[in-house]
């Protein structure tokens, strides 16, 4: 079963302390991690993070994102790569100025982790261009938990 992830005013991402945010060509990138401790069980090596992505155009042109590439690590060992087109089944067109936001989650067999990654951008002219995911800490310890 898939966490339940509510939506969240914009006060409440822009509230927190533990953000990343990376700018690459124009496209600005925040995400705010969160370990979920409601939906996690520690002793069945089963925690379960959310996580709240702002993609800004701080740019001068517009671009629709394609897709995207997510590497996920988790200090238990194992590492994963997500490829897909879009993010949760869009591919926004992003104006200069405009803003998207989503939510999504990930399950981690330890405690600790990070992911990183890119969104893969199109131009008008046809032209691509890659915008990376900062690098973000998954950690149960760290992490201000959200009840579900």
């Amino acid at each position: 079963m898939a966490p339940t992830l509510a939506l969240y005013p914009d006060s409440f991402f822009m509230a927190s302390n533990a953000f990343f945010y990376k700018e690459s060509l124009g496209i600005r990138i925040t995400v705010r991690p969160m370990y979920l401790r409601d939906q996690s069980e520690p002793s069945a090596k089963h925690y379960v993070f959310a996580y709240f992505v702002r993609i800004e155009n701080v740019g001068d042109v517009s671009a629709q994102l394609m897709s995207r590439r997510w590497l996920i690590h988790d200090s238990a060992g194992e590492d994963i790569e997500v490829k897909g087109d879009g993010v949760v089944g869009e591919q926004p067109v992003l104006e200069p100025g405009s803003v998207h936001e989503y939510q999504s989650f990930c399950i981690l067999k330890s405690g600790e982790g990070f992911m990183e990654g890119h969104y893969n951008f199109l131009c008008p002219d046809s032209t691509t261009f890659k915008a990376e995911i900062p690098r973000f800490l998954l950690s149960a310890s760290a992490s201000t938990s959200l009840p579900s």
